[in-house]
């Protein structure tokens, strides 16, 4: 376990240590946010990133503001190595420390924890992924999974693929990593798949082939599809576009997800990657006040844990670093709400029903642009969030599309009847009404 104990007074470095410590205020004048990380496993190179700009947003505003609404937030690190039994043992020993919010960072921990949340009062906050219907507020009162769920982000990316070429007719592979979060997005794929006219070609990746995957590529090749859709992760990513540039399959129409299309996936990839795209959510690079100041206030004083000044602003540093904003934006809606400087998880809750990260707002936060609009709300804890098309070329990722909206006329009517069917068989599950 990795402390990062944050004021805006100093930070202090220890070379080679593996926790980075300052002074910090009184218990009753800060407030505690776990941060469950992965900077070990197979999925390190992914979660070093996350758990770095997730810190060093908090860092910033502890630094240059005082914190949030004069109070100063403490992050504590726990190793999870993406392990769901490891990521309940942090769960287990940090709640009682009075944590604002669990961010598991995994789907196999996100399905864990959404039952704990509702007896503990402490809410989870799965950014963009987990299980995609507790997006359902009036039937996950405690999981949010703002700005979008992985069925709404499937839409957009369909929605993309639909305006530059069309589906109706047309085959679709999906690649995925075959565990839970792989799976997730299937049966919306399926039934997508009816309604509009085209056909699935699935090729599942298990773990210990995310380096190898000749198999399923040839099975590409063989079954041809006009489009690819990649659900990857890890080793996973950078494989898989190496095996469709080895059987020239056209990268232009191989797109990924979100957690498909980090540099740290294609660096590595390099030119041969040229053309590859994926989805996103959050801005690129480090052109926002907001992340100028994380540099000033923090990377430059050695504050951070980043290994080079350069990474920050890849893709998933930014992603990190926006998870930390919507907690930021969640707590001022929870402050304002209750009166109080120092909140609890139960007023936090409430803060995500209420918070407006509306285009003005972003521009005030120093991240105009840096992602679409998201509200909270009661009914809808997903905030439906618009996602765009990133590609890569050869060198760095660059923006291609406006932001595109899930098509959630189709999409909600299905999360609601997933939320029915995870709680058949629960009758004592706690809901609750929205006006």
């Amino acid at each position: 376990m990795k402390k990062l104990l944050m004021t805006g007074v100093a930070f202090a470095t220890l070379a080679g240590a593996t926790y980075t410590t300052t002074p910090v205020a009184h218990a009753e004048d800060t407030m505690f946010v776990p941060s469950l990380s992965y900077r070990t496993g197979p999925f390190a190179s992914g979660g070093t990133p996350l758990a770095n700009g997730f810190a060093d947003y908090f860092n910033m505003l502890n630094a240059r503001d005082g914190g949030i609404g004069g109070v100063k937030i403490v992050v504590e690190e726990c190793e999870t190595g993406y392990n769901a039994q490891k990521g309940v043992e942090c769960y287990e020993s940090t709640k009682g420390k009075g944590a604002l919010v669990y961010n598991p960072y995994s789907t196999g921990i996100t399905l864990q924890l959404i039952p704990k949340a509702p007896v503990d009062k402490i809410p989870v906050l799965s950014m963009g992924y987990g299980l995609s219907a507790a997006a359902i507020g009036e039937k996950f009162p405690w999981t949010f999974t703002y700005p979008t769920s992985y069925w709404s982000q499937l839409s957009s990316i369909l929605k993309y693929i639909d305006a530059n070429g069309g589906l109706k007719g047309k085959k679709v592979g999906f690649i995925y990593l075959d565990v839970g979060y792989g799976k997730e997005p299937i049966p919306l794929l399926e039934q997508l798949s009816k309604d509009q006219g085209f056909e699935i070609a699935k090729f599942p990746v298990g773990v210990k082939e995310m380096q190898n995957q000749g198999s399923q590529w040839l099975n590409v090749r063989k079954e041809r599809p006009d489009y690819m859709i990649m659900w990857g992760w890890g080793a996973m990513n950078a494989t898989a576009v190496k095996e469709a540039a080895k059987i020239k399959y056209p990268l232009d129409k191989f797109i990924g997800n979100w957690w498909a299309g980090a540099h740290a996936d294609l660096r590595s990839v390099g030119e041969a990657g040229k053309g590859y795209k994926a989805a996103n959510f959050s801005g690129i690079g480090t052109d926002f006040p907001a992340l100028q100041d994380v540099i000033k206030y923090v990377v430059d004083k050695g504050g951070s844990q980043v290994a080079s000044k350069d990474l920050v602003g890849d893709v998933l540093y930014n992603r990190g670093l926006f998870n930390s904003v919507l907690i930021a934006e969640g707590i001022r809606a929870a402050q304002e709400k209750t009166g109080k400087k120092v909140i609890t998880g139960a007023d936090l809750r409430d803060g995500f029903e209420l918070f407006d990260l509306s285009e003005a707002r972003l521009k005030e936060l120093g991240l105009e642009g840096f992602t679409a609009p998201i509200k909270g709300s009661c009914k809808d804890h997903e905030g439906a969030g618009s996602v765009f098309i990133q590609q890569w070329d050869g060198k760095d990722w660059v923006k291609i599309s406006d932001p595109i909206a899930p098509d959630t006329a189709v999409v909600r009517p299905l999360l609601e009847a997933a939320a029915d069917k995870y709680l058949a068989d629960k009758p004592e599950w706690q809901t609750q009404t929205c006006s």
